[in-house]
C-alpha cells in the first residue's frame, strides 16, 4: 500500500479555459485542481505545469496581465456597440473640405471653347443660309428674265409666221389680181355681179395688208418699180411713171412683187 501511494501522481489536467488571475478570490469550479493538488505540483515543478504557469504569473506585475488580457479577450457586445448618433456628431463636426471650380464652369457649367464653336458654327451656317438664299433669288431673276424673253421670242416668230403664210397666200392670188386689173382697164368691169365680187375681194385683201404698188405720175423707185422702158410724154415730168403695165403689191413691210412700168423721158423735142 505504501508503494502504491509513492507512485508519482499523473498530471492534473483542466479543461477550463478561463484566464487564471491570481488576486482573484473565486474558488476554483467542479474539475479544477484545490490547494491541496497545487502544493503537491508545487513540490515537483516540471511534473506540474500549471504550477509552473502560476510561478511565473505571479512574477508579472498585475498591470500588465490586466493590459495584455484586454488585448486578447474580444470586446464584449456592450463595448462594441456604439451609442445612436456617436460618430455622427463628430462627422458634422468636421467642415467638409471645399473644391475650388473654375470661373468658366461656375457661370454656365459650359466651358468656353465649345460655345465659342458653337457660335461659329451658327455664324457660318447663317453666312452660308444667307449666301444659298442669294444664289437662288439670282437663279430665279435669271429665269424670269429668260422666260420673258423666250415668250417674245415666241411671240415674234409666231406673228413673223403668220405674216409669211398671209403673203405667200396674196403671192398665189397675185395672178387673179392681174386678171381683175386688165378686166378693169378693158371696160369689163363697170357694173354687173363680177365687179362686185372683184371689189369685195380687193377689199378683203387691203385689209389683209395688201397694197397695191404703181400708179402714173409718181417718182420712179428702183426699190418699188421695174423700168420696162423709157418713153417722152407731153403730161408726165421725166423720171416719172407715165404708164402701169403690171400692178406690184407690197404686204405690210415686205415687198411681194415690184410694178412694172413704163417711165417718162420728158417732153418731147
Amino acid at each position: 500500500m505504501a508503494e502504491e501511494n509513492s507512485s508519482p501522481e499523473e498530471p492534473i489536467r483542466f479543461t477550463d479555459k478561463r484566464k487564471y488571475r491570481p488576486d482573484a478570490a473565486e474558488q476554483p469550479a467542479e474539475g479544477e485542481a484545490t490547494v491541496e493538488d497545487r502544493e503537491a505540483a508545487a513540490a515537483d515543478p516540471a511534473a506540474d505545469p500549471l504550477a509552473e504557469a502560476e510561478r511565473i504569473l505571479a512574477d508579472v506585475p498585475e498591470e500588465s496581465i490586466e493590459v495584455q488580457q484586454a488585448h486578447e479577450e474580444p470586446a464584449s457586445e456592450e463595448g462594441d456597440l456604439h451609442e445612436p448618433g456617436e460618430g455622427l456628431d463628430s462627422n458634422l463636426d468636421e467642415e467638409p473640405e471645399l473644391q475650388e471650380v473654375p470661373a468658366d464652369q461656375a457661370a454656365g457649367g459650359v466651358e468656353t471653347e465649345p460655345a465659342e464653336r458653337i457660335e461659329a458654327a451658327e455664324e457660318e451656317l447663317t453666312q452660308q443660309g444667307y449666301d444659298r438664299e442669294t444664289e437662288l433669288e439670282n437663279d430665279l431673276r435669271r429665269v424670269q428674265a429668260e422666260y420673258v424673253n423666250y415668250r417674245r421670242r415666241v411671240e415674234r416668230d409666231r406673228n413673223l409666221e403668220k405674216e409669211r403664210v398671209k403673203g405667200q397666200l396674196i403671192s398665189e392670188l397675185m395672178p387673179v389680181l392681174d386678171d381683175i386689173a386688165a378686166a378693169r382697164q378693158a371696160g369689163d368691169l363697170e357694173d354687173g355681179p363680177f365687179a362686185h365680187i372683184a371689189s369685195r375681194l380687193e377689199q378683203v385683201l387691203n385689209a389683209q395688208g395688201l397694197s397695191p404698188i404703181g400708179s402714173v405720175g409718181e417718182a420712179f423707185d428702183p426699190n418699188e418699180h421695174e423700168a420696162i422702158m423709157q418713153q417722152p410724154s407731153e403730161d408726165i415730168e421725166a423720171d416719172h411713171v407715165a404708164i402701169v403695165v403690171r400692178s406690184g403689191y407690197r404686204f405690210g413691210d415686205r415687198l411681194l412683187r415690184a410694178a412694172q412700168v413704163i417711165v417718162s423721158s420728158g417732153k418731147a423735142e
